[in-house]
């Protein structure tokens, strides 16, 4: 991707999924903006220009993508459409019924498995994703995201034998927009 298409890209993103407004994070933390990945998926052109430019950030040994429950989700299918590579789907929990499991789609035992999210902040819920792959078999070495926002996760990952593949940190995001 040139540096122009790339900027392009961080312009689009911050237009439409960087939003001023206060957000509470799971730890109660609270910002005063955030990177709503809800309006990244709702936007068709976007999700799909933002896969494909996801893409080349999968490793060439990866066998399946596995998005996380929710956000992990719609971006871990389009990416899987732009790749070729089968998808699997992890939750946070167990389902409680029907099928019980906590991981579905793609078979993941054995297979390189690279987890795929939409902002890694402090990284926990990566690791934590990570952990539930690793328990079910899958040898997990790598992370995705659309975005990384400067809190330890990078560290934190790396830390357990995960290195973090962001698309955009936060620099590449026009100064004018709101910071997520």
């Amino acid at each position: 991707m040139t540096l122009a298409t790339a900027r392009s890209l961080a312009a689009r993103v911050a237009e439409t999924a960087c939003v001023s407004d206060r957000f509470i994070l799971p730890d109660g933390r609270v910002l005063d903006s955030y990177f709503d990945e809800y309006r990244l998926a709702a936007d068709p052109r976007l999700l799909r220009d933002v896969a494909d430019a996801m893409a080349a950030l999968v490793p060439e040994d990866a066998e399946v993508l596995a998005g996380i429950e929710l956000g992990g989700v719609p971006l871990v299918v389009a990416l899987s459409a732009a790749t070729g590579l089968p998808t699997a789907f992890v939750r946070r929990l167990p389902k409680r019924y029907g099928s019980a499991r906590q991981v579905e789609g793609a078979d993941v035992e054995g297979r390189r498995v690279v987890l795929v999210d939409d902002v890694v902040r402090s990284g926990g819920q990566l690791l934590a994703m990570t952990r539930i792959l690793r328990i079910a078999g899958a040898p997990v070495s790598d992370g995705l995201c659309v975005l990384e926002r400067p809190c330890g996760g990078r560290l934190l990952l790396h830390g357990h034998g995960v290195t973090l593949r962001p698309l955009l940190t936060e620099a590449d995001l026009p100064s004018d927009g709101a910071a997520p």
